[in-house]
């Protein structure tokens, strides 16, 4: 519990009005979009300026009371359930697109910044901002980095660390780091802005960020390749990457996810057949179109049973924002919706898809998998009911199951929603215990209080989720 006259010194710092601590305030950011995690915090407050969160944290410091970044909550490991109370941190009011630098190609932003804010903002100048989560209408930049968000774009255009140049953030001492800069080259030291990016606000409560921008495509292209068999699209896939070209977006639904999009979008996607490839080009129209052939050519070759490209621009925006109301989609099938992702090297996209759907089999609970096949990220996901202990049982070992699949394929435990607390108990399968080590030293000596999200990344608990008091 925290103190009255600490709540006090919180009071002078944001005011009254940016300190909530009722029940109802505090229980709406209890949770994330982590199904079945819930912790309730002590306090929540949203600070206007770096120097508040400076005052905060010292304030916090002196109490050891942990703190807990939050952008807008979509994260899908637990990443900002405050399992161990203390304050969390809103950034609500440090909302603003501070420039837009033409000349040198960034943009610096407050981590409260709404991404497709940012994308379009951007675009409204001619220049791009690739990193697109699905979340994007409502995530923020400040979680995005934290996560290392990806996105349907990071085939062609990589993830969050790919644009993150520059951070300004506060370290669990209270002091200010800047980190990176507008710079094209900088080796000056370690790399303390790739550090931050993906700690899930750990090691640091970010600021400021300067993004790098590109000019903006002129023209893309997007289209639909079926199949009867996973095999064939799986290979339709390494094929693409081959020939030498890298679509925007290379997309993988399988026949379960593509029934619940279908009846979620309502936009005429096929539902008999057991996978489709979303695929998108952006470029030069001659680029384009030349691509979008060759690809098209590549999927009927390799054993797709129909491709259409989009006629119009607003179907092609029909076929992505249906890709991307996936989990909405398959939310509406059971109480809970369980989603994770788990990577390997693309050529291993067909071994992993048919591995879900053995331990599927085996556990006896329904998964589907949807996901970014040209970078190999898939995302099995269970609609189950947390209220049946037996089946959560029967999830969470599948769900184990398909963590070490992933990693025997030389995959990955994430490859974009993060480790967080769910994730946290097969880290150790990732990366090794010396892995751990050296990353519990880093964590060691940047919060030797441990009061900068606690319980996160390392938590060594049981791996079921569980509801933390509230």
């Amino acid at each position: 519990m925290i103190s009255a006259s600490i709540k006090g010194k919180f009071e002078a710092i944001v005011g009254k009005e940016n300190m909530m601590e009722s029940q109802a305030q505090r229980l709406v950011y209890s949770y994330d979009a982590t199904p079945n995690v819930q912790a309730l915090p002590d306090l929540v407050l949203a600070p206007r300026s770096t120097q508040e969160v400076v005052n905060i944290v010292n304030a916090c410091r002196e109490e050891k009371i942990p703190i807990v970044p939050r952008g807008s909550g979509s994260n899908l490991c637990a990443g900002t359930v405050p399992i161990a109370g203390g304050v969390v941190l809103l950034f609500k009011h440090m909302n603003r697109i501070l420039e837009v630098d033409e000349d040198n190609l960034t943009v610096t932003v407050q981590p409260g910044v709404i991404t497709q804010d940012l994308i379009e903002a951007v675009e409204q100048r001619g220049l791009f901002y690739p990193p697109d989560p699905s979340s994007m209408k409502i995530s923020t930049i400040g979680g995005n980095i934290n996560e290392n968000s990806g996105g349907l774009r990071g085939l062609k255009y990589g993830v969050t660390s790919d644009y993150v140049m520059g951070l300004e953030a506060v370290l669990a001492n209270g002091e200010i780091i800047r980190t990176g800069g507008k710079l094209a080259k900088d080796v000056a030291g370690y790399n303390l802005t790739q550090l931050l990016v993906g700690s899930e606000g750990t090691l640091a409560i970010i600021t400021e960020a300067t993004l790098k921008l590109i000019p903006r495509p002129e023209s893309k292209k997007t289209m639909l390749a079926l199949y009867e068999n996973i095999d064939a699209a799986a290979q339709s896939v390494s094929k693409i990457i081959a020939a030498q070209m890298i679509p925007a977006t290379l997309e993988f639904l399988d026949q379960p996810t593509l029934q619940a999009v279908e009846d979620f979008s309502q936009i005429g996607l096929p539902t008999d057949v057991e996978a489709v490839l979303l695929i998108e080009q952006d470029g030069t129209k001659e680029v384009v179109a030349r691509d979008v052939e060759k690809m098209a050519a590549i999927c009927t070759e390799s054993g797709a049973v129909s491709v259409k490209i989009a006629a119009t621009a607003e179907e092609a925006e029909a076929l992505t924002t249906a890709r991307r109301a996936a989990l909405s989609a398959l939310a509406r099938l059971k109480p809970t919706t369980i989603l994770e992702d788990a990577t390997v090297p693309r050529s291993e996209i067909a071994n992993m898809v048919k591995a879900i759907n053995e331990i599927a089999e085996k556990h006896q609970v329904k998964i589907c998998t949807f996901g970014h096949a040209g970078d190999g990220n898939l995302h099995p996901t269970c609609p189950t009911d947390a209220r049946d202990e037996e089946e959560m049982a029967r999830v969470e070992a599948a769900f184990a199951d398909i963590f070490d699949q992933a990693i025997r394929l030389g995959g990955t435990i994430t490859g974009e929603h993060g480790v967080g607390m769910v994730k946290a108990p097969y880290l150790e399968w990732k990366v090794g215990s010396a892995g751990i080590a050296v990353m519990k030293g880093i964590k060691q000596a940047l919060d030797p209080q441990q009061i900068l999200n606690p319980g996160k990344v390392f938590t060594e608990e049981t791996r079921k989720r569980l509801v933390v008091s509230t």
